[in-house]
């Protein structure tokens, strides 16, 4: 039996093969490309974001792990006109990328960063060099990034978000989150808000409607990510490595999931290839209709013991302290979008005594998932594969 680190060299091995075929085919000429202007070809769309009054493509483009600058370049030729960005994706390389991509473009395009800063000075530091690595002067939205529980939105760092704003190198104010429900009070009374960056797809349903219905009102503005997550990329289960992924329907039929609640003004799915590109462009003019309900029923069920639907009712049952639904979340990185540098990079973000711990230690698991995750087996594969 091969040692967990074995399997994670192999599995490094094997992802690092298939994104040199995705950069070969995102490194067309975008010259050569099949044209879009036909009668019969896909339209964009477009919704208002909130009380910030832009008008934004339904589908946006969310850079994180987008390696390929000619596959912005062609999104931004099709009239995409949102993209998402954040100082740490990639090390910083990715607003470089970006930045690269867009000059020429920027007075077109809706461009939001992210920063994860705790402290005025750091927030103050991150935005610099944001604006430096994207060629631009603002951001249209600058959202603190990652706060999945009210003490994460301090009021330092409200100050040094508003104090960017009324410099005039933020437009908007926006933050990201996993939990929306667990921030809503903080956000909505903070009242400097603009636009929410949150998880929505057809695997977490209806759970946070609510609490999207209240932004609404506010005047707050919706973007959804993780759109797709449960249909892009391979799942692996066990020792195996993850698998190629499954027909372009399982994707297009996610997307317009998300854009039938009209409460989500434009989505940021990932895109590393002008394929995966072109499959999402097309949900902007295509309705959600049964066959598409057909294959999301049989996807939820085939992924049903392995995706976290983030609904934290997990939160503090485990004994030991392991962070269940963020563990998950990182592992889906890995599983469910090919990145095995990125599952391990939030894996090791984590206390190193968390880090440490093995659930193959446990004889049982004290952590019961409503929705049917098989916990303890999803756990010990994050621990041997990104400890």
């Amino acid at each position: 039996m091969k040692s967990p680190s074995s399997r994670r060299n192999f599995l490094f091995a094997s992802l690092s093969l298939p994104a040199a075929g995705v950069a070969a085919v995102g490194r067309r000429e975008i010259s050569a490309l099949p044209a879009l202007a036909s009668a019969a070809s896909p339209s964009l769309s477009y919704r208002t974001l909130g009380r910030t009054g832009l008008k934004v493509t339904t589908v946006g483009f969310g850079c994180m792990i987008t390696s390929d600058p000619t596959v912005i370049a062609r999104a931004l030729d099709m009239g995409i006109n949102y993209f998402d960005t954040a100082r740490g994706y990639q090390q910083g390389n990715n607003e470089r990328m970006v930045g690269g991509v867009i000059k020429g473009h920027r007075d077109k395009i809706v461009l939001s960063s992210k920063s994860q800063a705790t402290t005025r000075a750091q927030a103050e530091e991150h935005l610099e060099t944001s604006l430096k690595e994207l060629g631009t002067d603002h951001l249209d939205i600058w959202y603190m990034h990652a706060r999945d529980s009210a003490d994460r939105i301090t009021d330092e760092c409200l100050e040094a978000w508003q104090a960017a704003k009324k410099a005039g190198k933020v437009r908007f104010i926006g933050v990201s989150t996993h939990n929306p429900n667990a921030i809503a009070d903080r956000v909505l009374s903070a009242g400097i808000f603009d636009v929410v960056l949150s998880t929505y797809n057809f695997t977490v349903g209806t759970n946070n409607d609510a609490t999207y219905k209240r932004f609404r009102d506010a005047g707050i503005g919706l973007v959804a990510m993780k759109v797709m997550a449960p249909a892009a990329g391979s799942r692996g289960r066990g020792g195996e490595p993850p698998r190629p992924a499954g027909p372009p329907e399982k994707f297009l039929a996610s997307l317009k999931w998300v854009l039938r609640n009209e409460m989500i003004s434009t989505t940021v799915p990932s895109m590393t290839d002008i394929d995966q590109l072109e499959i999402n462009f097309r949900a902007m003019s295509e309705r959600f209709g049964p066959a598409d309900e057909k294959v999301l029923a049989r996807l939820n069920e085939e992924i049903r013991p392995l995706y976290c639907r983030m609904c934290y009712q997990c939160a503090g049952q485990c004994p030991k302290g392991v962070p269940v639904a963020d563990t998950l979340r990182y592992l889906s990185y890995l599983d469910f979008y090919g990145q095995y540098t990125l599952a391990r990079e939030h894996f090791q973000s984590l206390p190193e005594q968390v880090q440490s711990i093995r659930c193959s230690d446990c004889s049982a698991c004290a952590v019961h998932c409503p929705n049917g995750v098989h916990v303890r087996e999803r756990l010990i594969r994050a621990q041997n594969w990104l400890a």
